[in-house]
């Protein structure tokens, strides 16, 4: 069927595979291939950095049934973060768990095409309209290989739609490599100053004393005020990313009821639950959050920097998480939390570290706040440019 320029056909009609990653668990290495979960999908990208690994021989016979190969899509179509999806931007090898996987026909769609179409509010209406299941939502094989897609026919109509759109990816990336490297700077130089005490100068108020992590900062529970707070961001526990501090997505106050407090500019947010996600973000912005996130709010100016990265740091994570109580989800408390040991420099010191660090956690937000308004413009152009409204 054929509409303005545009046809229609199943997904399975359209790639050359529809299929899905191993169910079982396969036994975790310290070294081998990358296994890519759900949890490792976030904002189109692919998590390689905290996922587990797993043996050669394990990896091939999981690549045997589905093997991601450059171009491919990946969609996750169990639990809770059914709906996201990236595209493989790599040669590198992996294998794949609960995850479907597109292999697009190059003869009919383009696979950034496919991409796109995979993230379109059309696609993604299937995940949230025709899932099966509660407690972990599910949509099966047969459902996504007969799923109907409107698409434009024309190849080249198709590469051109995946250039413009891709622009975009890019740039985020980029801003997002940009990150990285600001979030390791400020980390080597933690770990320079207040672990090996390698300080720039040998002066007396190069100082500081082992104290604990209430030093440095207050808890903060601002109440939150339909009528005075409705038109601030969400970045709840869902939205916050892990393993790094830069916010990348936020949602509408009105999107939670319940359990809704407050944070401010130069605020850390701690995900309190199930810590070893690593979610905590150094927040540039006015916002609302849940009260499963420890809205901490420096004591000092001068301590902002270095109590955001402190709280971010891998020993920390692991100190919370050692910390927490309840077993299904381990949340650590806070009065439990204050009591972590932490250097507390003096004023002298913070401020240094602060002249230094703090200029790399502001370019952090701006490339955030950047991030996010590509993403916004592009995601406003994604359907346009698919339903044949925009040339």
């Amino acid at each position: 069927m054929v509409l303005n320029g545009l046809t229609e056909s199943t997904l399975a009609e359209v790639c050359t595979l529809v299929t899905d990653g191993t169910h079982d668990t396969p036994k975790r290495v310290t070294s081998g291939f990358p296994l890519i979960k759900a949890k490792e999908i976030t904002g189109g990208r692919i998590d390689f950095e905290s996922c587990d690994q797993i043996s050669e021989e394990e990896h091939i016979e999981v690549i045997a049934r589905s093997k991601p190969e450059f171009g491919d899509t990946l969609f996750a179509h169990i639990g809770a973060s059914l709906g996201e999806a990236a595209f493989v931007n790599t040669t590198r090898e992996f294998s794949i768990k609960n995850i479907a996987l597109f292999k697009p026909n190059p003869a009919i769609i383009n696979a950034r095409y496919l991409y796109y179409l995979v993230i379109s509010p059309a696609f993604q209406s299937l995940a949230k309209g025709t899932k099966t299941g509660s407690a972990q939502p599910f949509l099966g094989l047969s459902q996504l290989r007969s799923h109907r897609i409107e698409y434009h026919r024309d190849l080249a109509t198709q590469r051109s739609i995946g250039a413009i759109l891709s622009a975009y990816d890019d740039l985020m990336e980029n801003g997002q490599k940009r990150i990285k490297i600001l979030e390791a700077m400020a980390r080597t130089l933690y770990r320079e100053w207040f672990i090996r005490e390698n300080f720039p100068s040998n002066k007396r108020d190069n100082s500081f004393r082992k104290s604990t992590f209430g030093d440095l900062f207050v808890l903060v529970k601002e109440p939150f005020a339909e009528k005075l707070h409705n038109d601030r961001p969400l970045l709840d526990l869902s939205r916050m990313p892990q393993h790094s501090l830069a916010p990348e997505l936020t949602g509408k106050a009105s999107e939670l009821t319940t359990s809704r407090i407050l944070f401010e500019p130069g605020d850390t947010l701690f995900g309190a639950i199930r810590c070893y996600l690593h979610k905590v973000v150094a927040v540039h912005f006015r916002g609302v959050t849940n009260t499963s996130v420890l809205v901490l709010r420096p004591k000092k100016e001068c301590f902002r920097s270095l109590a955001a990265i402190i709280a971010s740091d891998k020993e920390t994570i692991r100190w919370a998480d050692t910390h927490s109580t309840g077993t299904k989800m381990p949340v650590i408390n806070w009065g439990v939390f204050q009591t972590m040991p932490a250097p507390l420099p003096s004023d002298v010191l913070a401020e240094r570290f602060e002249s230094i660090a703090g200029p790399m956690l502001e370019q952090i937000g701006i490339l955030s706040t950047q991030i996010q308004n590509l993403r916004h413009t592009r995601d406003l152009l994604l359907p346009r440019l698919l339903s044949g409204q925009v040339n």
